[in-house]
C-alpha cells in the first residue's frame, strides 16, 4: 500500500501507528492458525517407539524404557504389523475401527478401547484377511525382515563325528590245544610281542602225543622192514596205516617238518613244538611255564593290525547322507597333522537306543601300526552331493512339528505362509525343498516368527469379522472406567453364533460376477463340462487341493500359478463351498468345515 505525504499529514501520526498494527495482526494470523492446527493434530496423533512397538502414546515425546524420541505411528510402525498409516486420504472407506495396542479389538464404530485410547480406522484396501499380511517399507526396516530367493543348486554335507579305533575282527585268532598236557617251555610268553606265520609259541608233553608218536613209527618201521616180495595188499595196508598216524599228528597241529624229523630220528620225543598258524600280536597271553592245559583251553589270542576297523556314532538326520564306499579322512590327537584316509565299509542296520544314533564301521590301512585299537579319533566322511535341487536357507523354514512353513514375499508388502515339504539339509546352511516352492521365489529368512504370528492374527480376525454378511453393530465404548462390561459387551455383538445352523448358500450371483455361469447346462460356477469331462484349475500344492477356479491364475492361498486338472462329470455329485464370499474358491465334494476359515461348508445350490 502506498501513502502519499499529504495523505500523512491529514491521518497523522496516531492513525498510522493504528495501521501497522493492522497489517501486522492480519500477518501474524494466519501462522498463529497454522501453529494451532499442527499443535491440533500432534495431540491426535498417535506416536510409538521404533524399539518398543507396545509403547503408544497421543503426540510427541520420548519412550518411557528407552529413552528414544517417539516417532508418528504413521510412519514406522504400531502393535500390529498390518496396521493401516496415517496418510490415509478420507477418499477411502473405513472397514472397521480397532485397538492400537489389542489388535484383537475391533469395532464398526469410533470409540474407546478397554485401555482408554482411541480406537484407529483401518481403511479399504488396506485390510489383511485370510493368511496374507500386507506390511508397509517402515515395519519392515524395524523388525528387520530379510528376504532371499530360492535357488537351484546343489547340497553337500560333511559329516564331523569322534570314532574309537579297534581291531579288525577278520584278523584277530585264538590258539587252543587239542589234547591235554603240561606246558615245558613257552617260547612266545609276554602281551603284546609280535609273532610270523609258523613261529614256535611252546614245547608240550602229553601222553596223547607220545601215542601217537609210537603209532606212526610202528607203522613206519613196518612198511621199511616189508620183504619186497610181499603182498601188494599188505603194503597198502601199512601205508594207509602211516597216513592215518601222519594224519593225527597234523590234526593235533604238529608240524610237517616234526613228522619228518620223527621219520629220520626213529624215536619218539617227550615234547612236541606248537607253532603258530597266524601273524600278528599277541593281545591276550595264558600260556605259562609248567601249567597243566585241557583240551580246547585259550593260550593265545593274536591279532593281526595291518588293517584296523573304526566305529563311529552318526545321528539319524545324518544317515541320508551316508553311503558304503565314501572317503573318509581321520586324524589322531598324539600325531597332530597326519591325516589318514580309509573307508565306509559298512552301516549298522539297527539304532542305538540310548544314543538314538547309527553305528558305521570303516576300514584303515595301518602298515605302520601307527593306529592302535582303543584310540579315540576325529573323522570327517566327505558325502556325495545331491544335485540340482530347489534350496532356501534352513533359517527360512518353520517347524512347527505338524507342518513346516515358509514366509512368502508376494510383493508389494504382501507375505503369505505356506506348506512345504523338506529334503535333506546340507552342510553349508540350505535345506532342500521337494514340493512346494519354485526357482526365484522369495521367501523371509529373518522376522518371519514375527509374520507367521501376524499371518494367524489376521486369519481369526477375518473369521470374526464375516462370520455373517458384515459387521455387526456396537456400541463404542466412551468411557474407560466401564471399558471391561462394555469390551464383553461388544465382543458379544462381533462373535458368531456358534449354534447357528448352517444353510445351503447360492453362489450363483458371486459367480457371475467372476464370469462364471450356473451350475446347470455345459458350466459350472468353478470349472466347464466339455464332452462329459469337467476341466478347472487348481492349486499344485497337495494341501491346497479344495482351491478350484474356473480361469487360469494365482492361488489365492499361497500364490503359486494355477494347474489345470481333468475329470470325468458326475451330474448327480454335489459340490459344497464356503458361504464367505472372500473363500469363494474353496470347493470339495464332501461335507465338512472351510480349511481356510473353519465355517461349516454348505452345498452349492441348483
Amino acid at each position: 500500500m502506498k501513502i502519499s505525504g499529504s495523505t500523512i499529514t491529514k491521518i497523522g501520526l496516531g492513525g498510522i501507528f493504528i495501521i501497522i498494527l493492522a497489517v501486522a495482526g492480519c500477518s501474524r494470523e494466519p501462522e498463529a492458525s497454522g501453529k494451532e492446527e499442527q499443535v491440533a493434530q500432534e495431540a491426535t496423533q498417535l506416536y510409538t517407539c521404533g524399539m518398543h512397538p507396545n509403547v503408544i502414546q497421543e503426540g510427541p515425546g520420548n519412550c518411557p524404557i528407552c529413552g528414544m524420541n517417539l516417532t508418528p505411528v504413521g510412519q514406522t510402525s504400531t502393535t500390529s504389523l498390518a496396521t493401516p498409516t496415517t496418510e490415509t486420504t478420507g477418499k477411502s472407506e473405513i472397514l472397521y475401527w480397532r485397538a492400537p495396542m489389542d489388535p484383537t479389538y475391533i469395532s464398526p464404530k469410533p470409540g474407546k478401547s478397554p485401555m482408554g485410547m482411541d480406537l484407529i480406522p483401518v481403511y479399504e484396501g488396506q485390510e489383511s484377511f485370510g493368511t496374507t499380511v500386507r506390511i508397509n517399507p517402515a515395519v519392515q526396516q524395524n523388525i528387520g525382515v530379510r528376504t532371499t530367493p530360492a535357488v537351484r543348486r546343489s547340497l553337500y554335507q560333511i559329516i564331523r563325528t569322534v570314532g574309537w579305533v579297534d581291531y579288525d575282527e577278520a584278523r584277530v585268532a585264538h590258539i587252543h590245544t587239542k589234547f591235554s598236557g603240561w606246558i615245558e617251555n613257552t617260547f612266545v610268553n609276554t602281551t603284546g610281542q609280535g609273532v610270523r606265520r609258523g613261529e614256535s609259541l611252546l614245547e608240550i608233553y602229553s601222553p596223547q602225543l607220545v601215542t601217537a608218536q609210537e603209532e606212526y613209527l610202528d607203522a613206519y618201521r613196518n612198511l621199511q622192514s616189508l620183504e619186497p616180495d610181499a603182498s601188494a595188499s599188505i603194503r597198502a595196508n601199512l601205508e594207509r596205516m602211516i597216513t592215518s598216524a601222519q594224519r593225527r599228528l597234523e590234526y593235533f597241529d604238529i608240524s610237517r617238518d616234526q613228522i619228518d624229523r620223527l621219520s629220520q630220528t626213529g624215536e619218539v620225543t617227550k615234547t612236541m613244538t606248537l607253532k603258530t598258524p597266524f601273524e600278528g600280536v599277541v593281545t591276550n597271553k595264558h600260556a605259562l611255564d609248567g601249567m597243566e592245559v585241557k583240551s580246547g583251553m585259550n593260550l593265545y589270542t593274536i591279532a593281526d593290525l595291518a588293517e584296523i576297523w573304526v566305529y563311529a556314532d552318526i545321528y539319524e538326520y545324518e544317515v541320508p547322507w551316508l553311503e558304503v564306499g565314501q572317503e573318509a579322512k581321520m586324524t589322531l590327537a598324539y600325531d597332530p597333522g597326519e591325516v589318514y584316509t580309509g573307508k565306509v565299509q559298512y552301516i549298522y542296520p539297527y539304532l542305538e537306543e540310548k544314543t538314538r544314533t547309527i553305528k558305521v564301521r570303516l576300514s584303515f590301512s595301518n602298515p605302520h601300526l601307527d593306529l592302535k585299537p582303543g584310540m579315540y579319533a576325529n573323522l570327517e566322511i566327505q558325502t556325495s552331493p545331491v544335485e540340482d535341487i530347489i534350496a532356501v536357507p534352513t533359517e527360512a523354514i518353520l517347524f512347527s512339528g505338524e507342518r513346516n512353513l515358509v514366509i512368502v514375499a508376494l510383493g508389494e508388502g504382501r507375505f503369505a505362509p505356506r506348506d512345504v515339504t523338506i529334503g535333506v539339509e546340507g552342510g553349508d546352511g540350505y535345506t532342500q525343498i521337494m514340493q512346494g516352492l519354485s526357482e526365484g521365489e522369495p521367501v523371509v529368512t529373518s522376522g518371519q516368527f514375527l509374520l507367521d504370528s501376524e499371518s494367524k492374527l489376521q486369519e481369526s480376525i477375518a473369521k470374526m469379522l464375516h462370520t455373517h454378511t458384515g459387521i455387526q453393530e456396537s456400541q463404542p465404548q466412551q468411557e474407560p472406567a466401564n471399558s471391561h462390561e462394555n469390551h464383553n459387551n461388544q465382543e458379544g455383538d462381533m462373535n458368531m453364533d456358534s449354534a447357528q445352523e448352517p444353510m445351503e448358500h447360492d453362489h450363483n450371483s458371486d459367480h457371475e460376477m467372476q464370469g462364471g455361469d450356473p451350475i446347470h447346462g455345459e458350466s459350472m460356477f468353478f470349472g466347464t463340462v466339455v464332452d462329459g469331462n469337467l476341466t478347472y484349475y487348481t492349486c499344485p500344492m497337495e494341501s491346497h487341493s479344495f482351491v478350484k477356479m474356473k480361469e487360469a491364475g494365482k492361488c489365492p492361498e499361497c500364490g503359486m500359478t494355477l494347474v489345470a486338472k481333468t475329470e470325468p462329470f458326475d451330474p448327480a455329485r454335489e459340490y459344497y463351498t464356503c458361504p464367505m464370499p472372500e473363500h469363494a474358491h474353496v470347493v470339495t465334494g464332501e461335507p465338512g468345515r472351510c480349511p481356510v476359515c473353519g465355517m461349516e461348508l454348505v452345498k452349492v445350490a441348483d
